[in-house]
């Protein structure tokens, strides 16, 4: 069911991005500067002045230094370039601190600062290797991980997947309006060592810092600094390793108090013991809790495990603590590195699904900010399987006609798409386990968030079904997100449509001009005049701010019945899942959806207020009553306002049975092998959630199934009664002259 070609581009090169003339300009003076460019919307990763390639990165466009003259290569042969980390020379690995260093001879130390000089470089500025005949840029902080970072296995093998991983955590460091990243991921990606590595690397740099470490328990962020940090540390090349206060092997803290000073041509002779200062920076990890750091201020947090936290504590509540340990009023001076795979939504995974959504590059404030601050990164499987990765470190995606030597120098003889759908496959009459198997090994976000099973009211098989269909679809050919307007700005005149990236509504469907705004006026009110293509279903609010701001959101939703109409038949068309700033801001949004469709509305009444609005405006019309009742058993103000009670049990399984119907005919793949056309995911992931005992946060559902018993209304009226009187009238026959009765 997955498209082979899904996710299968995880960047972008962007070519002209910058004009020509501003890129070779800026290049001559080496006038580009380190952090974000505003003017281009850019962040630059360069230390040198100039720019070379820019990758549109999961929203960010991100400028690499320019491309040198020259860069290492292995060999001559294209087959044969490749990454292949550097041993440290053998004389140099007899010296085991500063000191020793300076002890050492003048002779000695002529013939190998250039060496030193330069892996300070590469940990500053970046690297450049060939790669298979294409030369290839990583982080300074990729090349400590790759070159110097001793892990489990050995060193690091070199895959695509971490360099992009590395060029965008560059670019989160860069950018002064980012407190950091938060990186979805898969099982044993390699995160935790490459964290572990930034914390050294980190911590290794600079003078009065403080890096801290979370993970999803105490115990396991003591274990992360005992068996990764602090061996990492102890392993670094002397030049590197500042001087330790403390033991050799700490439980609690690195803490360093004399620095390697960066050993150049200038003082290599002349640097004496008495004249190094500290650097006084710790590295420390801290029990998990919702306080954790509270009230410290910190250069990096490492958050490992962190969609994996479990009642009490909370990941959410521990950022919105920890984040003000990452700045000083407005000026972030610290970075947080986030990465986790996804628990259940129940057990951690809810709460770091909100994070990861609420990181999105493309949502920013007029801070130019995301809501936590933090950019999200998701990098799908099939970028980073274990066993799939070629010696060039690219990731074997596509089908394989020939073995590849794999990066283990053995050969790889499928590719990661092929084992991953032979897993799925074997899972397939599991749910909990293939949902599992999805959150571990995930190609889509969607995956990643898969939830259990066990409390599922509705088919979670065609849900899924459907999900990882419209996942491997390109979306933008079947949604648009926009805004509807009234004429001229005028309200009670004609609607329009206008697609709008920031727009709250997402739509599959726009009808033709001939029966857009179709509206009839029937003693002086507006009824519409598309009633039998379609209707809606809304969950509506009338608050506009709550206490927390914790409000539920404001839910409509469109769908077509079967009609001779050139509509689509039985499908949804319209999401909306919102809360805008004001509650009239929505109900106008849903009163001009309902005018430029001209469909009628079925409305919780619980909450009156968007019933009032459509009355006070004239159209009351508009608003269908409950129809499991006739009009004259209606309540007064049922009558007045239409709308239909959330709180009748009735209703209730009225409306849940409704959604489980149109699950079964209208989602996931039919009979004959073809997949529906149910398209947002938002509200097939709220229907696999449901809860018919705590429906209130449940928007979508409640909004999508109102507009199922909208258009199946004829299911719900209730059965006329027969009378129970009897009246027999006499019959007669009519031949002859005289009437005779019939007996």
């Amino acid at each position: 069911m997955q498209n082979e070609g899904q996710n299968s581009i995880l960047y972008k090169v962007v070519k002209d991005y910058v004009p020509k003339n501003v890129l070779s300009n800026k290049n001559r003076n080496h006038s580009w500067l380190y952090g974000y460019n505003d003017k281009y919307d850019l962040i630059v990763i360069s230390k040198s002045g100039q720019i070379g390639e820019i990758l549109y990165i999961s929203g960010l466009y991100i400028a690499l230094p320019k491309q040198p003259k020259e860069c290492l290569q292995r060999h001559s042969t294209s087959s044969e370039q490749y990454w292949e980390r550097q041993e440290l020379p053998k004389p140099l690995s007899k010296i085991s601190s500063i000191f020793q260093w300076n002890e050492m001879p003048s002779e000695f130390k002529s013939r190998w600062v250039d060496y030193i000089e330069a892996e300070f470089d590469n940990r500053e500025f970046g690297f450049w290797f060939m790669n298979k005949s294409k030369p290839t840029y990583i982080t300074g902080a990729h090349y400590m991980y790759l070159q110097w970072t001793n892990i489990d296995v050995g060193y690091p093998e070199y895959r695509e997947a971490n360099r992009i991983l590395y060029i965008f955590w560059e670019a989160c460091k860069a950018d002064k309006r980012s407190f950091g990243m938060i990186y979805l991921k898969i099982r044993r990606s390699g995160f935790s060592f490459m964290s572990s590595s930034e914390c050294v690397n980190t911590g290794t740099l600079v003078k009065d810092s403080r890096v801290g470490i979370l993970s999803k328990t105490g115990s396991d962020a003591k274990k992360m600094f005992t068996d990764k940090v602090v061996p990492i540390n102890s392993r670094l090349p002397f030049f590197f390793k500042p001087i330790m206060d403390g033991m050799d092997k700490p439980k609690t803290e690195l803490a360093y108090r004399v620095p390697a000073s960066k050993i150049t041509k200038k003082n290599m002779y002349d640097v004496e013991e008495d004249e190094i200062e500290g650097l006084d920076t710790t590295i420390d990890w801290k029990n998990t809790d919702d306080n954790s750091y509270d009230g410290e201020k910190l250069l990096l947090l490492v958050h490992d495990e962190s969609g994996k936290w479990l009642k009490p504590n909370n990941i959410l509540n521990n950022w919105r603590v920890t984040k003000t340990c990452l700045r000083l009023g407005s000026r972030i001076i610290g970075k947080c590195m986030m990465g986790s795979t996804s628990n259940a939504l129940a057990k951690g995974g809810g709460n770091f699904k909100q994070l990861f959504y609420d990181s999105d590059v493309m949502k920013r404030n007029a801070n130019g900010q995301t809501k936590t601050g933090l950019y999200s990164l998701f990098i799908p499987m099939e970028w980073n399987m274990e066993g799939f990765i070629d010696r060039y470190g690219q990731p074997v995606i596509d089908d394989v006609v020939d073995k590849v030597r794999g990066i283990d120098d053995e050969y790889i003889t499928q590719s990661a798409l092929q084992y991953w759908n032979n897993e799925v496959e074997s899972l397939k009459h599991d749910p909990d386990a293939l949902n599992e198997y999805y959150r571990q090994f995930p190609r889509t976000e969607s995956h990643a968030f898969r939830d259990e099973s066990k409390q599922s009211l509705f088919n979670l098989t065609k849900i899924y079904q459907q999900i990882d269909y419209n996942d491997a679809m390109i979306s933008e050919q079947h949604l648009t997100r926009g805004s509807f307007h009234w004429v001229n700005g005028i309200k009670d005149t004609s609607v329009y449509f206008t697609p709008d990236k920031r727009g709250r509504f997402i739509i599959t469907w726009v009808p033709t001009k001939g029966i857009q705004n179709n509206i009839y006026t029937k003693n002086g009110k507006r009824y519409p005049g598309n009633e039998h293509i379609g209707a809606f279903g809304c969950d509506s609010y009338d608050i506009s701010g709550t206490v927390g701001g914790k409000g539920s959101n404001g839910a409509l939703h469109g769908l077509t019945k079967f009609s001779m109409e050139e509509a689509p038949s039985n499908e949804f068309f319209l999401e909306y899942i919102a809360r805008p700033q004001t509650a009239e801001i929505f109900f106008e949004d849903v009163l001009m959806a309902c005018v430029f469709y001209g469909m009628p509305i079925l409305i919780e009444n619980n909450k009156p207020r968007l019933l009032y609005h459509f009355k006070n405006r004239g159209y009351r019309g508009f608003c269908m009553n409950r129809p499991d009742k006739q009009f004259i058993k209606l309540s007064k103000s049922e009558k007045e306002l239409g709308g239909i009670p959330n709180s009748s049990e009735d209703v209730k399984q009225a409306h849940a049975a409704a959604i489980e119907s149109y699950i079964e005919s209208h989602v996931g793949l039919s009979q004959d092998g073809d997949m529906k056309s149910m398209y947002f995911n938002r509200t097939l992931e709220d229907w696999a959630r449901f809860d018919i005992n705590n429906r209130t946060q449940y928007d979508a559902s409640i909004s999508s199934g109102l507009a199922i018993m909208a258009c199946q209304k004829h299911l719900y009226m209730p059965e006329k009664k027969e009378s129970r009187i009897m009246i027999n009238f006499a019959r007669y026959t009519n031949e002859g002259k005289l009437s005779q009765i019939i007996r």
